[in-house]
Formats: C-alpha cells, sequence, structure tokens
C-alpha cells in the first residue's frame, strides 16, 4: 500500500469508455500527477525489460518477431480471443506491474491519480483509496475503439467482451463518470469530483 501521506485515485472503466481523457483533464484540473498502468505493461513488455523475459518463457515463440521484439498487434489480437492466454499473461505480468506503480506511487505525495483499465479484473482494489469508473454505452464504445484502433466492429465487439460489464464495475465504485454524451456534459460531472476530492470547493 502507499505511504500515509498519499491518496490514490483509481481510474479505471471499460476499453472505449474513454477513461485516458478524464484521467489527463481531471489531474490538470486538480493539478495532481498520474500513473498509467497501460504505459507501465508498455515498458515492461519492451526487448529486454522484465515483462518481456517471463513471457518470453511463458508464451509461444510465434507472438515474437525475428528480432526479438513482442508482435503486439498479433498478441493484442490473441488475447481478445483465448482467455487461456489472459490468465497465463495476467499471472506473469501482473505482479511486475503491480511492483512498479507501488514503486511510481511511493515517489509521490498527496493526491496521485492512477489509470487502471483491469482494477477489478487484476482484483487491485485494496491498493487504492477511491475508485472513480469512467462508463460509456456500448454503441460508442465500439465507435472509439474502431476510429483509435483501425479494427472492425466485430474486433471492437470481442475486446469489450474480454473485460467485465461495465454495470459490475459502476456498481463497485466510489463515483461513476458517465461518458457517452458531449465532452461538455463529462466535464460538469468532474468538476462535481473535483469538489468530492477536495481538489475545489
Amino acid at each position: 500500500m502507499a505511504p500515509e501521506e498519499s491518496q490514490i485515485i483509481g481510474i479505471t472503466g471499460g476499453i472505449g469508455s474513454g477513461k485516458s481523457r478524464v484521467c489527463r483533464h481531471l489531474a490538470r484540473f486538480c493539478q495532481i500527477p498520474v500513473i498509467d498502468l497501460d504505459e507501465i505493461c508498455r515498458q515492461l513488455l519492451l526487448s529486454g525489460h522484465a515483462g518481456w523475459q517471463v513471457l518470453r518463457t511463458a508464451i509461444d515463440k510465434k507472438f515474437f518477431l525475428p528480432s526479438g521484439d513482442l508482435n503486439r498487434e498479433l498478441f493484442r489480437e490473441d488475447l481478445f480471443l483465448d482467455k487461456g492466454l489472459r490468465r497465463q499473461v495476467d499471472k506473469v505480468l501482473h505482479p511486475l506491474a503491480q511492483k512498479e506503480m507501488r514503486h511510481q506511487v511511493g515517489k509521490k505525495q498527496g493526491m496521485v491519480l492512477v489509470e487502471i483499465p483491469l482494477l477489478f479484473e487484476a482484483g487491485w482494489q485494496d491498493m487504492v483509496d477511491f475508485i472513480v469508473v469512467v462508463s460509456a454505452d456500448e454503441t460508442t464504445r465500439v465507435q472509439r475503439i474502431v476510429l483509435r484502433d483501425q479494427v472492425t466492429e466485430e474486433q471492437a465487439r470481442l475486446a469489450i467482451r474480454a473485460q467485465l460489464p461495465l454495470e459490475e464495475k459502476a456498481s463497485k465504485a466510489h463515483y461513476v463518470v458517465a461518458n457517452s454524451r458531449s465532452w461538455e456534459k463529462t466535464c460538469q460531472q468532474l468538476n462535481r469530483l473535483a469538489e468530492v476530492l477536495g481538489c475545489r470547493e
């Protein structure tokens, strides 16, 4: 757990819900630092890094390019399709990501935002003090995923199905941000959230 002087705000949601944009806006508004678990995992999976090293012995060699680098496109696609592969990868990668998260939080003081896409799936609820779930309807999420990742609607829906339902995540949150409508509407909710967190009066 983080030092007593740190308050960890966990930002989560589902793929395509817009949690990264919400997190960045809230961080700027409240003038507090952000730790991004996706970025931590990307760094861990760079060739030669700790996550890459454990995956080299844990998963099929087809996921690695002749250069030795992880074939991220193939790896990402199979993760959404293969539950067994997801469990295998989570088992070896989550402890490393959690250790790095603790390290980075330990260097901060005061309030810290931590964007954790799979907070509930990983069972990390006890690592944060306050949970914010960013929610959006499935149609909106599919459109965002297709546009952002250049995938088909079917692939986007598979990615959504690979995660816990947003309704289930929202039921466990301290605060839910509905992010299906205009950004102005979302910002109004974030203003209220900032008041709840004590960022403004």
